[in-house]
């Protein structure tokens, strides 16, 4: 059965905070909770489905209780940063399926104050572990690997950094909104060779939430229609060994299953929504999902094509991960958000995309260069 149409996007809210002392992970979650129904002119009594993952303090028992929710579907999809892209999926499957007509998608948690949700340990961490792997040797590999398969310079990695910061000084709530140069990004500190500082994105409290609902429903509503005509998930890991090519994601199984749903391709969409936690996840992902070959990637970020108004995709466009904000360390749902944004006219007019009528979100969760999840969401302005 495909989801295409079957729901949309009626309601969306970002928090405003990036540091979030004075509150508690179920205090955020409540209070995006409040600001997507507020958008989509809804209450709590409204909500009959509910879909939260590992950021949500305690699982669906005590959030579904906190929030004064009483689902009748509920799902928990822990796929890190990426879990929300597939929620949005499946909270349109469970629509089409008759099981809920309201869903509420939230997102919270406050990594800056210093309280994360565990880390996921899989089979093989025990032997990971002992070789030190973090979040950021694991992206630098990954980088590393591209730059020696393809020639991919540190010089193109930085472009995306560039058009993230040409975006992020039109958002009044982005953590750095200052405009930077190559130079900047390469004259930064080195985290992990050949990732400089300002290839990683920022750590934020805060949080988002979204509706999705039936096309009857959100008509009758007065927001601007978006709608889900294309879903992709996928996974991806080493296999014990028999999958270890690090220049790919499995964005290149998402992203194909997507454009085909919605029967678009890359080259259709006007704004492009894309998982930044680090400047090498868009490079890769850009080239995974098709919107240039293999290998392309540094020259297709280069010279501003990614800079709203200047390039060929604009992305981004609030100043994404690598500078407005990533709350929990997981930046799907921000990448709905403003995807949506974009669709309804409601970006930063400095940012705005003309005539977007289609637009494409897509995340990872997890590891790169280890093993992760990744989705992709078309959403389309009716």
């Amino acid at each position: 059965m495909s989801i295409k149409g079957k729901a949309y996007i009626a309601g969306i809210y970002e928090h405003p905070t990036r540091h979030a002392p004075d509150k508690s992970i179920a205090q955020l979650h409540a209070e995006v909770a409040k600001g997507a129904l507020e958008d989509a002119g809804l209450t709590h009594k409204d909500v009959d489905g509910y879909f939260c993952a590992g950021d949500a303090q305690g699982g669906l028992w005590p959030m579904v209780d906190y929030l004064g929710l009483k689902p009748r579907h509920v799902d928990s999809t822990e796929t890190g940063g990426c879990s929300y892209i597939i929620h949005l999926g499946h909270a349109a499957q469970a629509i089409a399926a008759g099981k809920c007509s309201i869903a509420l998608v939230t997102l919270a948690g406050k990594p800056r104050t210093g309280v994360m949700p565990p880390r996921l340990q899989g089979a093989e961490a025990d032997f990971e572990t002992a070789y030190g792997a973090t979040t950021h040797n694991a992206y630098g590999m990954c980088a590393m690997r591209h730059m020696h398969d393809y020639g991919t310079t540190s010089e193109q990695l930085a472009w995306i950094k560039v058009a993230a910061s040409h975006h992020a000084q039109y958002n009044p709530h982005a953590m750095l909104k200052d405009v930077v140069t190559v130079e900047d990004v390469l004259n930064s500190p080195m985290i992990s060779d050949p990732l400089h500082r300002m290839d990683c994105c920022v750590v934020s409290d805060g949080g988002g939430a979204m509706i999705v609902t039936t096309p009857e429903i959100a008509k009758s509503l007065k927001k601007p229609l978006v709608r889900l005509i294309g879903h992709g998930e996928a996974m991806k890991g080493p296999r014990g060994g028999k999958d270890l090519d690090l220049t790919y994601s499995a964005g290149v199984w998402s992203g194909p299953r997507a454009f085909e749903e919605a029967g678009v391709t890359p080259q259709d969409m006007k704004y492009a929504s894309i998982y930044d936690s680090f400047t090498i996840t868009v490079l890769m992902q850009l080239e995974d999902l098709g919107f240039c070959k293999k290998g392309d990637g540094g020259k297709f970020v280069s010279d501003g094509n990614l800079i709203s108004g200047v390039g060929k995709l604009p992305f981004n466009t609030d100043g994404g991960g690598l500078c407005s904000n990533h709350p929990v360390n997981r930046g799907g749902m921000t990448k709905i958000l403003e995807a949506v944004r974009q669709l309804r006219g409601e970006a930063h007019p400095k940012v705005q995309v003309p005539n977007c009528d289609l637009a494409i979100a897509h995340g990872t969760g997890g590891l790169l260069g280890v093993r992760h999840a990744a989705s992709t969401a078309i959403l389309e302005r009716v």
